[in-house]
C-alpha cells in the first residue's frame, strides 16, 4: 500500500483556505457580481502555443468524442456573457499539462471574472482591491510598461532589437540553445528568468503594453511610442505572477484568425493541433458585450496570504498525491 496517502496541506491550512475563499466570494457579492459554474470539459481546447492542454475520449450523445479539460473557464464564461449574464465570476478547476513545481500544479483553482462595460484600467483597480483583500500588507501599486522593464533591466528594446541579438542574450541568460527561437520565445525566457523575479517586491506591480503578438484574446492598441501592443495586464506580488487581464476581444472574425495562427505556430513548434471552440466563435458572432476580464491563480494568492513556500502546501492533494 502507498505511504503517501496524507494530504499535502495540513487540515489547519485547509480551514484557512476555506476562510479566504469565503472572503473572495464576499468581495464579489458586495459588487453584485454573479457566481457561476461551467463545465471543465469542452469540445474546443486552448490553441495557445505556449499551453499544453489535456484531453480525453468520452462517450457522448454524439458518439465517441475527444473532449478537452479547460485550461481556464474563459470560453464558457464568454458564452454566458453573450447570453446576457452581466458581470460574472467563477472559482474554477483548471488543468495544464506539464506544469508541476513550486508555483504550478497540473490541476489548480482559477479565479476568473468578467466585467461588461469596464475599461482595462477599471479592472486593474478592482484586481488590486481583490489582492489587497487577501494581502492587506501588500504595499503600493506601481504601473510598469513591458518595454521599460526590458530597457531598464536588460538594455534591449523588445520591439526593435534584432532577433539575433535577443537569441544571443536569451541563450546567455538561460543557458540554452536559442538559435531557432522566435522573438516571443526569447522575450518569454528573459521575462521569466530575469524580470519577473524582481517584480512585486515592494508592493503590487502591474505590467501593461505587452507586444501585440502576445495578445491572446485581448484587443490591440497603440502605445505612447506608436507601437502596436496588447490591451492586457499582468499583476505581480513577491516575484509571482498572480493575474492576467484583457480588454476582451469581441470580434468573431479576428478571433477565428487568431485561432488559425495559433495552430500554425503549434505545428511549427511540433505541438499537436487543438480544435478551436466553434461555440465561442458563435457566441462572439451573436454579440458579446465589450468589457474586460481577468484570470487569477488563486492557489498562488492563498500561498502568499498564508506564507507558504509552494502551492502544494495550500492544496488538499497536489498532483503527486492525487
Amino acid at each position: 500500500m502507498p505511504d503517501d496517502w496524507q494530504p499535502t496541506a495540513s487540515i489547519a491550512t485547509l480551514r484557512e483556505r476555506a476562510r479566504l475563499l469565503a472572503r473572495v466570494r464576499a468581495f464579489f457579492a458586495e459588487r453584485d457580481v454573479l457566481e457561476v459554474e461551467t463545465p471543465v470539459l469542452g469540445h474546443g481546447g486552448s490553441t495557445d502555443p505556449h499551453l499544453a492542454s489535456l484531453s480525453l475520449e468520452a462517450s457522448t450523445p454524439g458518439g465517441r468524442e475527444r473532449l478537452w479539460l479547460q485550461t481556464s473557464p474563459e470560453f464558457h464564461m464568454k458564452r454566458l456573457l453573450a447570453a446576457g449574464s452581466g458581470p460574472i465570476f467563477q472559482l474554477a478547476r483548471s488543468f495544464r499539462d506539464g506544469e508541476v513545481g513550486r508555483r504550478h500544479n497540473l490541476e489548480f483553482t482559477m479565479l476568473e471574472w468578467y466585467r461588461p462595460g469596464f475599461s482595462l484600467s477599471a479592472l486593474i483597480d478592482e484586481s488590486v482591491a481583490l489582492v489587497r483583500e487577501l494581502l492587506p500588507e501588500a504595499g503600493p501599486r506601481r504601473l510598469r510598461r513591458y518595454r521599460e522593464l526590458f530597457r531598464e533591466q536588460l538594455q534591449v528594446d523588445p520591439f526593435t532589437t534584432p532577433l539575433e541579438s535577443l537569441r544571443r542574450l536569451a541563450g546567455e541568460r538561460g543557458g540554452l540553445d536559442m538559435q531557432d527561437a522566435d522573438r516571443d520565445g526569447c522575450l518569454d525566457l528573459l521575462m521569466g528568468l530575469v524580470i519577473e523575479p524582481t517584480l512585486g517586491r515592494e508592493g503590487i506591480d502591474v505590467v501593461i503594453d505587452y507586444p501585440a503578438s502576445q495578445a491572446a484574446l485581448a484587443r490591440h492598441h497603440r502605445d505612447s511610442e506608436g507601437e502596436r501592443v496588447a490591451a492586457r495586464f499582468e499583476l505581480y506580488v513577491s516575484g509571482l505572477e498572480l493575474a492576467n487581464g484583457y480588454d476582451e476581444l469581441t470580434d468573431a472574425e479576428e478571433q477565428t484568425s487568431r485561432f488559425v495562427e495559433d495552430n500554425r505556430e503549434r505545428q511549427r513548434l511540433g505541438h499537436g493541433e487543438v480544435g478551436a471552440d466553434v461555440r465561442l466563435l458563435a457566441a462572439l458572432e451573436a454579440g458579446m458585450p465589450a468589457g474586460s476580464g481577468v484570470a487569477l491563480g488563486l492557489d498562488r494568492l492563498i500561498q502568499l496570504a498564508l506564507g507558504k513556500a509552494s502551492v502544494a502546501e495550500v492544496m488538499a492533494f497536489a498532483t503527486p498525491r492525487c
